[in-house]
């Protein structure tokens, strides 16, 4: 309890337990937090699951959820969460219990070498000794707890902000003799300080500190995963093309072209270019990283904290932690401004001639209201209600959610083809968007979306009590709206299916997971090898076809199911109330 009361004061709100008998003093402790309103306490039964739902909560939050398990195999299965939490710089901390360690190495049950499983993955790794109830055990448990909140933020040791490595995991590895608990409680009039340190701080804007880069090089500024918004501001500062991913956190802004991948490979364009400046992790494309390699084009790498850098082929020469534009000495001459205007007016004029034309307005129609020509408004009718009837394409999917989609709402999106439909196609929104590019793997990504829509919709742990039996733990208050919607693909989700089960007792958030199902893995079918591999072997080896029932297992876990096909029903599931958990499924095409 000592080592959970530090962690919540030093910022924590979120802890994610799955059962086990080793770590039961962790989890008894944290529902008795939990009870005094402490806390937030979620509990699933796979621990897989349980690190991606905490992975989530840090994503939405900016705070290190803790996620607590027990010893052996299931300490394993945290590495997926692990990776990813380190490779996108997400604080989180886990907390494993394990045998003391005179039991290691004797074959005693349960018990693997947990210290160092994580390797290199890890901001700070502590092995900590079974407790023994000796005086100043709890002064030592505060003090494991702000250093693992101070590792886990990227900070150092007196709570400021470090270069390097930035925010990731930690390992709070716990040995445990028996008795393994006893009694736990808490007064019922506890009252729990607000934290010393907390999340971080918002990044400084590009514009206010930073590595001069001079004006005058045909320049185009990427962002990647975790660009952030200063990406947007250093473009517009600089008069210069944004290349934004639909994840970036900067796809909006008047610089914005989003049909970047088509005009770099297009002449006059692409072959122009001499500068790059790359914020953040690109994923979406094959163009960029094609781009920073080649010879005559200037690089420079831009990420406030991490381990590793953007550099594809090796090719970057210049790192930097910000960057801001340099002043002018003279105005832009005319092909400066023109440059910029080039970009954004073609990728436009691309995304227009790649939207279906259907009829703009009602015709037959003169000034006063009336019905001139009825020949053309059955026209304009007919042409509507085909609209309406229209079979769902990706394309028409991705465009619909991010239509529908509101600032106080959230969206995610799994590894599969339709983020990158998204990223060819969708306008600039100053929206949230997340997905698990870290390593852009498919793990955990139903938990990812469950723990941000958790996040984003509760209550301060303790704000109020629940008004009648039906509000669970971490009911959203009045003041955290909005709903969370999850695009993924049918693979993504049978990958994460587990994570589907929200046990008795748990938050119900309001999460629509819509499933563009196409019965496979149809992103394998844009490799080179799908047009030489024997069609037989391919499918089964990387299509990987599937038929499940979506709507019975939508059932056996408790949520509600609507299927789409056409463009109305599309609008009709998005634009509806939406009350909790929800799985739309989307028929596809291969």
């Amino acid at each position: 309890m000592a080592l959970l009361l530090a962690l919540r004061t030093a910022g924590v709100r979120d802890v994610v337990v799955a059962p086990g008998s080793r770590s039961q003093a962790l989890a008894l402790a944290a529902a008795e937090l939990e009870r005094a309103g402490g806390i937030r306490l979620h509990v699933r039964i796979d621990e897989r699951g349980a690190a991606f739902l905490a992975l989530g909560l840090s994503v939405e939050s900016g705070r290190p959820a803790v996620v607590i398990t027990t010893s052996g195999t299931a300490v394993a299965n945290l590495h997926p969460a692990v990776l990813e939490a380190h490779h996108s710089g997400v604080p989180l901390i886990v907390c494993t219990a394990d045998r003391p360690a005179e039991l290691r190495g004797i074959r005693s049950n349960q018990t693997t070498m947990q210290p160092g499983i994580f390797a290199g993955a890890v901001r700070l790794e502590r092995d900590v000794t079974a407790p023994e109830g000796e005086p100043g055990e709890t002064d030592a448990a505060a003090r494991l707890a702000r250093e693992a909140i101070d590792a886990a933020l990227g900070r150092g040791g007196n709570g400021e902000p470090v270069p390097h490595p930035g925010p990731g995991p930690v390992h709070l590895n716990l040995q445990y003799r028996e008795p393994l608990s006893g009694v736990i409680s808490l007064d019922d009039d506890a009252r729990f300080d607000e934290p010393g340190i907390g999340a971080p701080g918002p990044a400084a804007p590009a514009q206010e500190s930073g590595a001069l880069v001079d004006p005058g090089p045909r320049t185009v500024v990427v962002a990647g995963a975790g660009a952030g918004a200063r990406a947007e501001e250093f473009a517009r500062a600089g008069g210069w093309p944004l290349l934004a991913e639909v994840t970036s956190g900067a796809h909006f802004g008047p610089n914005l072209v989003v049909a970047y991948r088509e005009l770099l490979r297009e002449p006059g364009f692409g072959d122009e270019v001499e500068r790059v400046v790359v914020f953040g992790h690109p994923t979406l494309s094959r163009e960029v990283p094609a781009l920073v390699q080649r010879d005559d084009v200037e690089t420079i790498a831009v990420a406030p904290t991490g381990i590793e850098w953007y550099n594809p082929g090796r090719r970057v020469r210049r790192f930097e932690r910000a960057v801001r534009v340099a002043a002018r000495e003279q105005p832009p001459t005319p092909d400066e401004r023109a440059w910029l205007g080039r970009w954004v007016h073609a990728s436009r004029a691309l995304i227009d001639e790649s939207v279906p034309q259907a009829a703009s307005g009602l015709s037959g129609v003169d000034e006063t209201g009336h019905v001139s020509d009825f020949a053309a408004q059955r026209e304009y009718m007919r042409a509507q209600l085909a609209a309406v009837r229209a079979p769902v394409t990706r394309r028409m999917l991705v465009d619909a959610v991010w239509a529908a989609t509101w600032p106080h709402d959230r969206l995610v999106f799994g590894a599969s083809r339709l983020i990158r439909d998204a990223d060819r196609s969708v306008p600039g929104r100053r929206i949230t968007v997340h997905a698990n590019r870290g390593l852009a793997g498919i793990d955990g990504t139903v938990a990812t979306a469950l723990g941000i829509a958790i996040a984003s919709q509760s209550a301060e742990p303790g704000a109020r009590q629940a008004t009648d039996a039906t509000e669970t733990a971490g009911s959203a208050s009045p003041a955290r709206t909005g709903v969370t919607r999850a695009v993924i693909g049918d693979l993504t989700l049978l990958h994460d299916v587990g994570s589907l089960l929200i046990g008795a007792g748990e938050a119900r958030p309001r999460i629509q997971l819509i499933v563009g199902n196409d019965g496979g893995g149809t992103i394998f079918d844009a490799l080179e090898v799908a047009a030489s591999a024997p069609p037989e072997a391919f499918d089964r080896v990387l299509f990987t076809p599937q038929e499940v029932d979506l709507a019975a297992v939508a059932n056996g876990y408790g949520w509600t199911y609507v299927r789409v096909t056409t463009r109305g029903e599309l609008d009709e599931a998005l634009t509806g109330r939406i009350d909790g958990p929800q799985l739309v499924e989307v028929p596809l095409p291969r």
